[in-house]
């Protein structure tokens, strides 16, 4: 596996390929502190991933992001200090697949990059999932809602897709981060209202007033038909 990562603090970067060579030697660690260089080496060197900082000493991360959209569906993890809900919900508008903020444990930023890169579905769960008016391919993150189809970043694709198998179910926030990324970290609920948030934009008619992703406060989520 190839990773590219587009961060200028060389001890991050350090951090991050320790990481790598003690849980993940076969992965290739490819880095740059130029966000436009990133983009160059995201096109030529065809990376699984992309670890993205966003403030760099040329141009912003979010131009960054936006200019590898134009050309690659390449999961992107942004890795940044900025924690403001606005940052968050911005890089995931313009395309980031998750966002982990600074300071960060190694093992979930693993964790992460492995959620991120799960190129197939487990055995039996690839078939498609249809629950009322939704209709999900787990390979492809496709969703279609009747006849509208909805792209999903990998992170939205896999919290639907444990959300649909579990359906009619009250998913609690545990087994819904342990699903999406390997493990139920500190501050994976926080992290998962954005990613809930952003799903009800994509689908419920009126987001503010949720029919199909109910919240049941201090526990989880629920998937339900509306009416």
């Amino acid at each position: 596996m190839k990773v590219l990562m587009i961060e200028d603090d060389s001890e991050i970067v350090e951090t991050v390929s320790l990481a790598f060579q003690i849980r993940w030697p076969d992965a290739k660690l490819v880095s740059t502190h130029l966000g436009q260089a990133g983009v160059e080496l995201a096109e030529s060197e065809s990376p699984d991933i992309v670890i993205l900082d966003l403030g760099l000493p040329d141009i912003s991360g979010f131009d960054v992001l936006k200019q590898i959209r134009l050309f690659s569906s390449v999961p992107v993890l942004v890795l940044t200090v900025r924690s403001e809900e606005a940052d968050i919900v911005k890089g995931l508008e313009w395309g980031a697949d998750d966002y982990l903020v600074k300071p960060f444990r190694q093992l979930e930023l693993l964790a992460r990059v492995k959620a991120l890169t799960r190129r197939k579905s487990p055995p039996g769960e690839d078939a498609n999932l249809v629950y009322g008016p939704l209709r999900l391919n787990p390979s492809t993150r496709q969703l279609y809602y009747g006849d509208k189809e909805i792209s999903l970043t990998c992170t939205e694709g896999h919290i639907l897709h444990h959300l649909m198998r579990n359906a009619g179910h009250v998913v609690t926030h545990s087994s819904l981060a342990e699903a999406v990324w390997g493990e139920d970290y500190e501050g994976a609920t926080d992290s998962l209202k954005v990613y809930i948030r952003r799903l009800r934009e994509k689908i419920e008619a009126d987001p503010s007033h949720p029919q199909f992703i109910l919240a049941r406060s201090g526990v989880g989520y629920l998937l339900t038909k509306p009416g």
